[in-house]
């Protein structure tokens, strides 16, 4: 079993739906699973561009002494958001570890020309790709360029959801064409299921797994088929037995996902066996 597998993979999403958690709350929140067992797990605090004036603010305020707030920011507004939200972030109080940003259909290069002339040394970048548009055409244009995909597993309409097919493309075509992702929403549990809203959602151990099978020259059908499982111990078991090199391999591919609450995740993972209990202190 290797720990490898989920170091850093929950990026803390917990002001976006559908948890939309305030800001007072999210922020200390993340600072204590950061502060606590679970802290190689848990990636950096996400925040949109409308949003950063008023976490720079509350930052601001802070009266215990903490080092600069690893964030993510998103730009949903797409390439002529980028400046703007660049320049926001540059702030002492944060370490801007990424940016993310939504590409219309058919504005990959749009968005790519944008984080070329804006993006910071450092800084990551991921263009989220729209699923109505020709997603193996903007990974194709996205492969070499050094930016990485991000692809909409969910939300909160059914419609958001894209079935097993759908993500199975997603994830042949961008592991066709090398081009690390991350995905965002509704990889609330570890394995599928359907929602108390009867949503039909994906698991993140499926998508590790299909992934994994990707790698070893799966067709976007027998991904397809892994995502669709819902036997939680056996994808355990599969899981269990991809080792650290396997693991470094699959993560180097699938970076991580945001997820509203980590500590849900996280849950998962110590009830199929793969994480301990985090100990408690007496």
């Amino acid at each position: 079993m290797s720990a490898l597998l989920y170091r850093r993979l929950f990026d803390d999403a917990a002001l976006f739906p559908p948890g939309n958690a305030p800001l007072g709350q999210a922020l200390p929140d993340h600072r204590a699973h950061r502060a606590g067992p679970r802290d190689e797990h848990v990636g950096p605090f996400l925040v949109s561009d409308a949003r950063v004036a008023e976490l720079r603010a509350l930052l601001s305020r802070e009266e215990d002494a903490h080092g600069p707030l690893e964030t993510v920011v998103t730009v949903p507004g797409g390439a002529p958001g980028v400046p703007t939200a660049l320049a926001a972030a540059d702030d002492p109080r944060l370490r801007l570890a990424g940016v993310e940003v939504a590409a219309a259909p058919g504005g990959v290069g749009e968005v790519a020309g944008a984080l070329e002339r804006h993006l910071p040394p450092g800084a990551s970048a991921y263009v989220e790709l729209s699923r109505e548009g020709e997603v193996d055409a903007d990974l194709a244009e996205l492969a070499g360029s050094g930016f990485h995909a991000k692809f909409r597993t969910g939300g909160v309409s059914a419609a958001a959801h894209p079935g097993e097919e759908e993500l199975a493309r997603f994830l042949h075509a961008a592991v066709g064409a090398a081009v690390a992702f991350k995905c965002t929403a509704g990889l609330h549990h570890a394995v599928r299921h359907t929602s108390a809203e009867g949503f039909e959602q994906h698991g993140f151990l499926n998508v590790l797994l299909a992934t994994a099978a990707l790698l070893d020259g799966a067709t976007a059908g027998e991904a397809a088929e892994v995502l669709a499982r819902r036997e939680g111990h056996a994808l355990a078991r599969e899981a269990a037995r991809l080792g650290d090199t396997g693991s470094e391999r699959l993560r180097t591919a699938f970076h991580s996902f945001g997820t509203c609450s980590v500590t849900e995740p996280l849950e998962d993972l110590v009830v199929l066996g793969l994480l301990p209990a985090p100990a408690t202190r007496p």
